[in-house]
């Protein structure tokens, strides 16, 4: 939710989304750096996603910006001893032995590769992508393209399966989460880490996969994919929004063929049209949000169908309204981009900058662009050194 207010306060240019990130953060960062109600000894990786607004406030000019800077390191030094599988993994967390989550990828990779290029620490590149290296090696079915939502290295759940360790089924909102957490790490990684081509990979490959099980009518998704039509299942807000958000944005950096624009078009149609309400207030409301989704635990969560299916939905769940506020920030994008697309415009910005009387001879000097998407906004600029390199 606080990554879904940056983008809003970067997009509008309005300080009070800001603020409220920053009175929320202030809440729990003390002046020291420590973090109220923060146990690193829990080894929970759901704690450490509020990272990147940790990092967003210790690069601002704040008087006491260096406490968000400290309590960042004070998250980051989690992973040093987080404990993994025997290939490396990060056990989701430590009440979870043996296993990693999908969920954990959001939780925690973004923020590893943020912090590892904003304090130059190469080596973490390389520990985020063995991450999801195992969950690409462990977690994809090889029939379907879906990722199951969890996986047991040691098999002795009772809900992983005893040959492959993996959970029964395909959460929409697990596969929602990996999907974001594969086009925002991409932000960090250097343009030349051999391990970059890797993830453009995955998500290449998830892209087709999560178009084809779009609901044709509704552009929404099903809580539990690959059983769309089983009694019960239903669409389920979240993980649609988090699969617009990552085509979209997988669309517009360049990972994703420009086809796949279309699907995000049609699943925030979806969006809006199955889950945006307006209330009697006039406030608007976002519906279908399932509460919460895991495995093992107490009571005991065997990841069966009828256990996804038994938990509540929730109005405006900030897991839910997150993914939606991101995913229509790259949709305003998009049609921005689209804007002069496919269109030829005649540039003299020479010309126009002459005295009167050497126009007549420099007309020649006029220079035809061909736009396209983020181009068009370099137009000027374009003129701009065009003009110095004639005089």
């Amino acid at each position: 939710m606080l990554r879904a207010l940056e983008r809003v306060w970067q997009r509008s240019g309005d300080a009070k989304y800001f603020t409220y990130i920053k009175k929320d953060l202030d809440l729990f960062v003390q002046p020291d750096g420590s973090v109220r109600t923060y146990k690193m000894e829990d080894y929970n990786l759901d704690n450490l996603t509020t990272g990147h607004a940790l990092l967003l406030l210790a690069q601002t000019s704040v008087p006491d910006n260096q406490k968000y800077a400290k309590a960042a390191t004070l998250l980051r030094k989690q992973l040093d001893s987080q404990p993994r599988t025997k290939e490396g993994g990060f056990w989701h967390k430590k009440i979870y032995t043996n296993q990693m989550w999908l969920d954990g990828l959001y939780m925690a990779e973004p923020f590893y590769a943020e912090y590892s290029q904003m304090f130059n620490q190469p080596a973490g590149f390389n520990d985020v992508a063995k991450q999801f290296a195992l969950i690409e090696k462990n977690l994809v079915d090889p029939k379907t393209g879906l990722l199951y939502h969890g996986y047991d290295e040691s098999r002795e759940q009772q809900w992983a399966n005893k040959t492959t360790g993996q959970s029964p089924n395909f959460w929409d909102r697990g596969i929602g989460w990996y999907s974001m957490a594969l086009v925002d790490v991409l932000d960090y990684f250097p343009q030349n880490h051999p391990q970059r081509p890797v993830l453009i990979k995955a998500i290449k490959r998830l892209a087709p996969v999560l178009a084809k099980y779009q609901d044709p009518k509704t552009g929404t998704w099903s809580l539990v994919m690959n059983q769309e039509s089983r009694k019960g299942n239903y669409a389920e807000a979240s993980g649609s929004s988090m699969f617009v958000y990552a085509l979209a944005k997988g669309v517009r950096m360049g990972y994703l063929d420009k086809s796949f624009a279309k699907v995000a078009q049609k699943g925030y149609e979806g969006l809006l049209k199955s889950f945006v309400a307006t209330e009697s207030t006039g406030a608007l409301a976002f519906n279908g949000t399932v509460s919460v989704g895991g495995l093992g635990g107490k009571p005991y969560r065997d990841g069966s169908y009828d256990y996804y299916l038994s938990e509540p939905l929730r109005k405006n769940d900030l897991k839910g309204v997150g993914p939606f506020i991101l995913a229509s920030t790259e949709m305003e994008i998009a049609a921005e981009n689209a804007i002069g697309q496919g269109k030829t415009v005649g540039l003299d910005y020479y010309f126009n900058h002459e005295p009167a009387q050497e126009r007549s001879h420099r007309r020649a000097g006029a220079v035809a662009l061909h736009l396209g998407g983020a181009h068009t906004r370099r137009l000027l600029a374009v003129g701009q050194s065009v003009s110095r390199a004639r005089r």
